[in-house]
């Protein structure tokens, strides 16, 4: 048997019909199957077989005769109005062209035409020109008033500034401007009237002062209050708590001395009244240091000119029986060291019976070099019987002498924070820019060399500001005399300050340098911290501090008050433990850049990395 044609007739078995299902047969019977099926499938397709389509017709026509469709009906005719007119919009689709479509996808959506009397610019041929307005609309924050809580619109003066107003025109918008502009936030502020009475001053004649405060103030030439001024002065005058968080070279200072000065007009007068006289001092400020505290010393005495109180500094090295006779005789304000007024206190050489006001100046120093239980010995010497009430629910009362407490810093490590909630009742934190940031007046310079090219990059930046003041800061008092012989061996006039430089000599360093006699200051961290010499335009630290926060204060001694400064900083080696964070110091400033090799080095970009060598 031939196995394809077996195969095709078996194929032509399951086509025979459109109802046929394919059979499957065994080998041994399909010739019968097979013939029998063949037969039958020739006399149907002969019964079956179409007539042929006759010949000129459509292609459609054929189909329907050959496979039987039915012809579709005709299409009724439509039926047209005499006076029906075709629509425009049919008659123009229908002219469009593809361009044309393509070109007006869009108009439907964007329409950018606009009518002339929409036009706010400048009438064209009008002389002078003429500026149309758009209308001003009403409501909460229009530009044209707002709508008060009786439903009464209250007009103001549309683009007014903040700064244009006095401080009863400013409304809630123009405080929350106010505060963007000065980066000032406050917590722990009270709410209803006594919120009111401690809103920020725009200037010194808006807070109630006594005349020969301000005197002072007008003397001192401070025409207008700083930031931290603004916002801490006004709460202090009301005898609440204040903690200050502000960025080095603010203006701390007056801040607290401001409020301080008109507290002890309020007290009887010491001058002259024995008894009140060895009662000890009215208020005590306490600094980490002895050159911030002899600083305070003199810009509370240029703020105390027409007061007539007596200032006294306790600080180390300097005889303690002479110091002892001096508070003996009686004064109004003591500034102090932790450490040196603590030994006052236990050889009864002071007591602190009247004192209601203290100040801690730079607390986060204090802490860090280890005053903390000194700071806790003086404050426990004072009374406690005019403590405030530290429920939030009393009201102060004005009226009664309550002990206020001002605890400035740079930064809030725990503790501080620890500090504060023991010794201070309802404070309000007041916070200005970010804490432990640089002031954006201060322009940071890094550069990553090698340890030998430090001598020539100091000496080529000190050449390229040939006429500024400038500070020069490294990390030991050795380096310190050598940096110095460098740079008197160049011409300049040089002093140097070091923690091994008796008193006297640190004095007569820092007093030259302020008055001019000298160029450069070569300084330690000694000099790191509360030192105010108002025209030093360079800071150079050709040793990198061992931690952000002591580079913060060192660079802070430029850019104070206001004025522009500049810092270079020399990055060895030998300083990566303290890249990453020293990066990300400087990611956070916007008027300084990272330099590339900081950016590269591993110990930046991971907190425990191994530098790699950079230089070669």
């Amino acid at each position: 048997m031939d196995q394809p044609a077996e195969f095709l007739n078996f194929l032509a078995a399951m086509d025979k019909s459109k109802d046929s299902r394919p059979v499957f047969v065994p080998r041994d019977k399909r010739q019968a199957v097979t013939t029998t099926t063949t037969t039958a499938a020739t006399t149907n397709a002969s019964e079956e077989a179409p007539k042929a389509a006759p010949s000129g017709t459509t292609s459609s026509a054929r189909r329907r005769h050959v496979f039987g469709e039915r012809p579709k009906k005709a299409a009724k005719p439509t039926v047209v109005p005499a006076d029906h007119k075709p629509s425009a919009y049919l008659t123009n689709r229908a002219k469009q062209t593809a361009a044309d479509k393509s070109k007006n996808r869009f108009k439907s959506r964007f329409n950018f035409d606009w009518d002339a009397a929409e036009d706010t610019t400048a009438l064209a041929g009008s002389d002078p020109p003429q500026v149309k307005e758009a209308p001003l609309l009403f409501g909460r924050g229009g530009r044209a008033g707002t709508w008060n809580e009786f439903g009464d619109r209250r007009i103001e003066s549309a683009g007014v500034h903040w700064t244009k107003k006095t401080r009863d025109e400013m409304t809630e918008r123009d405080w929350r401007i106010f505060r963007e502009d000065y980066s000032i936030s406050f917590k722990g502020i009270p709410s209803g009237k006594e919120k009111a009475s401690m809103l920020p001053i725009l200037k010194w004649e808006d807070c109630t002062m006594h005349p020969d405060v301000m005197r002072g103030i007008r003397d001192a030439r401070y025409a207008k209050p700083s930031p931290i001024q603004m916002a801490s002065i006004p709460i202090g005058l009301k005898q609440r708590d204040v903690i200050g968080i502000a960025e080095t070279g603010s203006g701390k200072t007056a801040a607290f001395v401001v409020p301080m000065l008109n507290y002890i007009k309020r007290q009887p007068v010491m001058r002259g009244n024995p008894n009140i006289e060895a009662e000890g001092p009215y208020a005590v400020i306490l600094a980490p240091t002895r050159e911030l505290a002899q600083q305070i010393e003199e810009e509370t005495n240029k703020l105390a000119r027409h007061t007539g109180y007596r200032v006294v500094c306790i600080v180390g090295g300097k005889n303690i029986e002479e110091q002892g006779f001096v508070l003996r005789k009686g004064c109004e304000i003591v500034v102090a060291t932790p450490g040196r007024l603590l030994d006052c206190l236990k050889r009864q050489y002071a007591v602190l019976n009247q004192c209601n006001y203290v100040v801690l100046d730079e607390a986060d120093r204090m802490i860090d070099m280890g005053f903390e239980a000194d700071v806790t010995g003086i404050l426990d010497a004072m009374p406690s019987s005019n403590l405030k009430p530290s429920e939030e629910d009393v009201e102060i009362d004005e009226g009664k002498l309550y002990r206020t407490t001002y605890m400035f810093s740079a930064t809030m490590p725990p503790a501080v924070e620890q500090l504060a909630k023991k010794y201070l009742r309802r404070p309000v934190t007041v916070n200005i820019g970010s804490a432990g940031q640089a002031t954006d007046n201060v322009t940071q310079r890094v550069m990553v060399v090698k340890e030998s090219e430090k001598k020539f990059l100091l000496r080529q930046e000190l050449e390229y500001a040939r006429d500024a003041k400038a500070i020069v800061f490294v990390n030991s008092h050795k380096k310190c005399e050598d940096v110095l012989s460098q740079l008197q061996d160049m011409g300049y006039r040089v002093c140097m300050i070091h923690g091994r430089k008796s008193q006297d000599e640190r004095e007569a360093s820092i007093g030259g340098f302020r008055k001019g006699r000298f160029d450069i200051m070569v300084a330690t961290d000694v000099a790191g911290r509360g030192l105010d010499i108002s025209d030093v335009t360079l800071v150079v630290n050709v040793d990198m501090p061992s931690t952000v926060e002591a580079y913060t204060h060192r660079i802070g001694r430029t850019g104070r008050a206001g004025k522009k400064g500049d810092s270079v900083t020399f990055l060895t080696m030998a300083d990566s433990e303290i890249f990453f964070e020293f990066r990300k110091f400087l990611e956070s400033s916007r008027v300084s850049a990272i330099p590339h090799e900081l950016k590269r080095a591993k110990p930046a970009r991971n907190k425990e990395g191994v530098f790699d060598a950079i230089i070669h």
